[in-house]
């Protein structure tokens, strides 16, 4: 073989990442929970939202426009699984009260939730199940797919653990579940909602300093899916002393945001031997932010954009329109003043009708609203 030829092969087959996906189907029961449906269950792939069903409503409900697609071609599906929605509460109501029997309780606050699923190698065909069952807010029950036996995590769950061992045509039936039935449904799902579920979105990197004595945050945020691992690096390796992992948080607009903070002081000497490295699933090259005290967004430098008492006033404006308690695009207690603007940009540029290459006229037009409204 030509060896430039193969150069390339291996190039290519290096450069290939697998691509994983999963099912998730979440269900949960409760007992004496006012406000709330006392039996829903959703359902998930690769963490997005595709259809969800409570006791209130009673019908399974698209959250997602291909989901739509599938009712329209394959009707018997979805109805074979709506029909499946109607007997489940039941069916899990049923186990929330062996639960607190067990647990010698009746009445009271009680829950009980189940999820189980399935992830799929994309590039092997290979799949693998998974069924954890918690009650409380603690593990109680698992299901283990290489023995097919279950696992109590509790004694009080031992009785149903014994019980479920001994029922053969319930084991024969999670065996075609997990193997089958599940990774067939994944697969279907993929098929129909691919260009939603594989898009990539690459976010804004930044490096955050309160004070000259605090940690240097990195923060990468806007990026899609949430599948992804910021770290630091220094001299080209991987560091873990002096380093602080920050939560993964979702923003309003979908994307997600995520923090890693470094203890060091930032001197000549340093410079340039850090580095902050952004990982997405499915995208080959790396974002790398290198550690520059120039590059370094802090109140005490108060470079950068900063914001009137009217601009203040509108993104707090800003944030409080956002919906479903989503996590903010910003920790107050961190992000610096500088930075304001670049969030602020942010939460514009997701309302259709705010070009990012307008956005001079836009913050002057809301201003004005903002100014309208204090007079008010």
């Amino acid at each position: 073989m030509n060896l430039f030829l193969f150069f390339l092969l291996a190039v290519e087959i290096h450069s290939v990442a697998p691509v994983m996906h999963i099912l998730e189907n979440i269900y949960m029961v409760s007992s004496e929970v006012t406000n709330i449906p006392d039996y829903a269950n959703s359902g998930y792939v690769d963490e997005v939202e595709m259809y969800c069903y409570s006791s209130n409503s009673r019908r399974r409900e698209p959250k997602q426009d291909w989901i739509e697609n599938i009712i329209a071609d394959e009707p018997h599906y979805w109805q074979r699984m709506t029909e499946r929605d109607g007997v489940l509460p039941q069916f899990y109501r049923n186990y929330l009260e062996t639960a607190k029997r067990s647990f010698n309780q009746t009445g009271g606050v009680h829950v009980l939730q189940v999820t189980l699923g399935c992830e799929w190698d994309e590039d092997t065909d290979e799949s693998e199940g998974w069924f954890q069952a918690g009650y409380d807010g603690e593990d109680i029950l698992s299901l283990d797919m290489k023995t097919w036996t279950w696992t109590a995590a509790k004694p009080q769950a031992v009785p149903t653990k014994d019980m479920l061992d001994q029922n053969k045509a319930q084991l024969d039936y999670a065996k075609y579940f997990f193997t089958e039935e599940c990774p067939h449904n994944l697969k279907r799902f993929v098929n129909y909602g691919r260009k939603v579920l594989m898009r990539r979105e690459l976010p804004e990197v930044f490096l955050l300093q309160k004070t000259p004595s605090s940690p240097v945050s990195c923060l990468a945020t806007g990026f899609y899916p949430n599948r992804a691992l910021l770290f630091w690096r220094k001299d080209g390796q991987e560091i873990h002393q002096d380093v602080e992992h920050g939560e993964l948080l979702p923003n309003h607009d979908g994307t997600f945001q995520m923090t890693v903070d470094l203890e060091v002081d930032v001197t000549a000497d340093v410079e340039g031997k850090y580095e902050c490295v952004f990982q997405l699933s499915g995208v080959k090259e790396d974002m790398v932010t290198k550690l520059e005290r120039r590059s370094i967004l802090s109140n005490a430098s108060r470079e950068g954009c900063m914001l009137s008492s009217h601009e203040v006033f509108l993104f707090g404006l800003l944030a409080a329109l956002q919906t479903n308690g989503a996590s903010p695009l910003w920790r107050s207690s961190l992000w610096p003043s500088s930075l304001w603007c670049s969030s602020l940009w942010r939460s514009l540029s997701s309302l259709s009708s705010v070009s990012r290459t307008d956005k001079s006229t836009t913050i002057q037009l809301l201003v004005t609203v903002a100014s309208s409204s204090e007079r008010g």
